[in-house]
């Protein structure tokens, strides 16, 4: 069984991302969407910065972030095909619930913008993790519009970047697993 919430321990050797466009409704409501930011927001930050923000998309916006994502592809792209575009706009639409993660690191302090940026990543699986204890389903996705500096200004300014767009719902078809790493070949004993 995936994303198993009998113990904790059952559901972190379970866990399972949901493929965004297999989510459908219900996603969450208001008080469980506030609950699952502020349990990714328990997360490690050096320094107590929270170098990080989340956006919420709302159901209502999806048509204007779908024409944000294919201008923008479109002006950097201009022989995109329809199929390509298609695919854009499909990605802005999927889900019941979208919020998108901002790396927003403090350049002025003396945290190393790397452990910031890595404390964005935490906030991001925490978001998964919480999602999926509430019982949905959750994805993770980057693509083309995460890295797009004319997507990143529909919701902020640089040196923000788009750690990831996070579609939330109910799996509408069951959970596959997919092939996990060989540990024997990841973990190895300090030999020094």
């Amino acid at each position: 069984m995936l994303n198993d919430r009998s113990h904790p321990l059952a559901f972190l050797a379970t866990r399972r991302s949901a493929k965004p466009r297999d989510l459908i409704g219900p996603g969450p409501d208001a008080a469980d969407l506030a609950q699952m930011l502020a349990i990714a927001a328990r997360t490690p930050d050096h320094g107590k910065l929270a170098p990080w923000r989340f956006v919420i998309v709302g159901d209502d916006q999806r048509a204007r972030l779908s024409q944000v994502i294919t201008t923008a592809y479109r002006a950097e792209r201009p022989q995109a095909s329809a199929t390509e575009i298609a695919a854009l706009d499909q990605f802005a639409h999927q889900a019941p619930t979208l919020v998108v993660l901002l790396s927003a690191p403090r350049p002025d302090s003396h945290i190393p913008m790397w452990e910031q940026e890595l404390s964005a990543g935490a906030v991001g699986m925490n978001l998964l993790h919480a999602a999926n204890a509430l019982g949905y389903g959750a994805g993770w996705l980057t693509g083309w519009p995460a890295f797009s500096a004319v997507v990143r200004d529909a919701f902020g300014q640089a040196p923000e970047r788009i750690v990831g767009f996070f579609f939330i719902g109910t799996p509408g078809r069951p959970l596959d697993e997919r092939p996990r790493p060989d540990m024997e070949r990841l973990v190895s004993q300090w030999g020094y």
